[in-house]
Parts: structure tokens; C-alpha cells; sequence
């Protein structure tokens, strides 16, 4: 079964939230989905371009570039950063104008665990699913070292910056927090990793899928 249809992408727009992994989760799915629908990635905070993708920094240049490509990227290019900014247009245009609309609504300083500020992460209205990203490479270090907002984190699950970041201290902060459908983790590489999604999965009461975007292998652990 492809990565889609693991996470059951519907048409729409989805937000995807959490760690590290979240921009190449975006392509994978974009890269299945564009054989055979329209599919946009775009962002409501700041992401990286694509390599290799045609991207839109206008709404005239979108239109004009969907005609030719299925798949496609959209945002504001952002001076001297390297990175694209939410386009100038609402959801409900873009969403108009794509099958399936991917957005990734935080950021998390590339680390692979992640606790949200007051201000994150940024849902579009129009999202019918968030899928919260959890990189299994955090499991096993200090929530300093794994976690973006480390202090948030081990408040959350109540733990100091200095303990280790395990599939525990994870779902107690995805429980505080409240904000997905379902998660994926990334980065499950070896058996021990994949033991450690089922860990987390049976803490959860939300479908959990692991796998490997680089190996493009996925298992469901609930």
C-alpha cells in the first residue's frame, strides 16, 4: 500500500504539523497523488522550495503553471533565508484549484520532536485532517538535544531538558497538546525503531503509521 493511502489522504486540504521530516513527507505524498490528481504543496509559516518542482510566487503564475505540471509548489521567496512564505491568496482559492492541497503549517528547526508555542502551528480553516510528524531518531537522546522548544516539551511531559526523549515523554506531549488526527512517525530505519512507534502507537488512541521516507516502507501500528 502506498504512503497515501496509509495515512488516508482525502481530497482537500491537509495540514501537516510536528518534527523534523515534515517537507520530505509532503513530497513523497505529492509524488504519489500527482500520478493521476492536481496536487499543490504550499506552507502557512516558511518552508523550503523544492528542488526540481516548479514553484508559483504568485497566484497568476500558478495558474498559469497548473495547466502543464501536476504537481506543484507555491510560495513568496523570501530575501537572503532561502525560504518561501505562505502565498499572497486564501486556502479556499488554492484549495479551488488543486484535488489535494498539502500544507505544512509549522516549523521545527529541523529537530525530530517537536512542542508547539502558543502561536503554532498555523491550521488552515479549510484542513478536514492534521497528521502530526514524530522523527524516531529523537527516541533515546535529551529532550535538549531532540525536541524544538525543549522547555515546552518537558513541561508538557513533565520531565526535565536533561531526561530522554521517549515514546512516553512523546505521547504525553501529543495528548497535552491535542492537535492531530493521526501521526506518522518518520525516520523508523531498524526493528528497535519500529518497536519504539508501536510503543508510542499503543499510548495513543489516534491511527499511527511508521516508516522510512528514504526506503519509502510503511507499517501500520494501529
Amino acid at each position: 500500500m502506498e504512503l497515501a493511502a496509509f495515512l488516508e489522504i482525502r481530497p482537500g486540504v491537509t495540514a501537516v504539523i510536528g518534527g523534523g521530516g515534515k517537507t520530505t513527507l509532503l513530497r513523497a505524498l505529492g509524488e504519489e497523488l500527482a500520478r493521476k490528481h492536481r496536487v499543490l504543496l504550499c506552507t502557512t509559516t516558511r518552508i523550503f522550495p523544492f528542488p526540481q518542482m516548479p514553484c508559483a510566487g504568485t497566484l497568476a503564475e500558478l495558474d498559469a503553471l497548473r495547466g502543464e505540471y501536476r504537481l506543484l509548489c507555491a510560495g513568496r521567496r523570501l530575501p537572503g533565508i532561502g525560504k518561501l512564505a505562505a502565498l499572497d491568496a486564501s486556502m479556499a482559492d488554492l484549495a479551488a484549484r488543486f484535488d489535494y492541497v498539502l500544507v505544512e503549517a509549522d516549523g521545527s528547526a529541523q529537530r525530530p520532536l517537536k512542542a508547539h508555542a502558543s502561536h503554532e502551528p498555523v491550521i488552515p480553516a479549510e484542513a478536514d485532517q492534521i497528521i502530526c510528524v514524530v522523527g524516531a531518531s529523537g527516541f533515546g537522546k535529551p529532550v535538549l538535544e531532540a525536541a524544538h522548544r525543549p522547555e515546552l516539551y518537558a513541561r508538557l511531559a513533565g520531565v526535565s531538558e536533561m531526561e530522554t526523549a521517549t515514546p512516553q515523554t512523546e505521547a504525553l506531549v501529543l495528548k497535552a497538546e491535542g492537535l492531530h488526527d493521526r501521526v506518522y512517525v518518520n525516520q523508523a530505519e531498524t526493528h528497535a525503531d519500529l518497536k519504539k512507534a508501536g510503543e508510542l502507537a499503543d499510548l495513543l488512541d489516534c491511527p499511527v503509521l511508521a516508516g522510512s521516507l528514504h526506503r519509502r516502507e510503511y507499517l501500520s501500528c494501529w
